[in-house]
């Protein structure tokens, strides 16, 4: 294991060794043309914040306004596909609008979840089955149509198309495995266990030949059913083990928390650490 395996993650470690690692001397053109951040720590804090909020904001919609699972899966995909669009259109990495595409696939995701797990009536087994499939589905066709799903090869519209098309799926996976796991551990004890994998995929990261790509995207769908769980964890009623905070206000300041991380960590186009696998 590396210095570089280990402060890869860290963007101020990618400034620094640019100028004296060979490997990174073709990285800035590439990178160029990559619309996705780098990932590095800021990356996992902002999306874990993302996923919180989805799950705060789907909630709001659909519950606290009662607009019910299918009319808030509705409203919520309109602006998705706005921005996703916008995204996949731009010409370079906007940071704030990369995040709130982001933000669209958790809030989206979280009122589909709900739509299929209780309103069609499959159940938390049923709908974490189907949407598993979406997501191996989705990595299988692009690896098909363009022979990787390493996320430092999102330089064209196409690769970008199904990176988010993945996306919306595991975030929404991600939403049924959080709450089926809270029926059994408790809102607090989901938090916990999600913690605890999310940690031994970190040390299969740092300490294992295991492909960085596999893991990024293991890692990558359990922020949302960590997310899932701190949501209902800060939101539900006491009685359900929750700590009943309004929806709307803890929405507002995970938006915010977003903002103030946006601003803090450095926000570049970039490479995932595993590239060189």
């Amino acid at each position: 294991m590396t210095a570089q395996t280990i402060f890869g993650w860290f963007p101020r470690y990618h400034r620094e060794a640019a100028s004296s690692t060979p490997a990174q001397t073709a990285h800035p053109a590439i990178s160029d043309l990559s619309k996705v951040p780098q990932v590095a720590l800021g990356f996992w804090i902002i999306k874990i914040a993302a996923t919180t909020l989805g799950e705060t904001g789907g909630d709001a919609l659909s519950m606290s306004l009662n607009l019910g699972y299918l009319l808030s899966s509705i409203i919520l995909f309109v602006p998705f596909l706005v921005l996703v669009i916008s995204q996949i259109k731009a010409r370079r990495f906007h940071p704030f609008l990369y995040w709130a595409v982001i933000v669209g696939t958790t809030l989206a995701g979280t009122t589909m979840a709900d739509f299929a797990d209780r309103s069609l009536g499959v159940g938390y087994p049923g709908g974490s089955t189907i949407l598993f499939a979406l997501v191996i589905a989705s990595l299988v066709v692009w690896h098909f149509a363009v022979g990787t799903v390493s996320v430092s090869n999102i330089t064209t519209p196409k690769a970008e198309l199904f990176y988010w098309l993945t996306i919306l799926f595991s975030n929404t996976l991600g939403t049924a495995l959080g709450d089926w796991t809270s029926e059994y551990t408790g809102f607090g004890g989901g938090v916990l266990f999600f913690i605890g994998l999310m940690a031994i995929v970190a040390a299969l990261y740092f300490f294992t030949r295991i492909s960085h790509t596999l893991l990024f995207w293991t890692a990558f769908i359990l922020t949302r059913p960590f997310g899932a769980s701190m949501g209902d964890l800060l939101t539900k009623p006491h009685a359900d083990g929750g700590l009943h905070l309004s929806r709307f206000a803890a929405s507002g300041a995970i938006a915010l928390f977003m903002i103030v991380c946006i601003l803090l960590f450095p926000q570049k186009a970039g490479h995932h650490p595993g590239n060189h696998d």
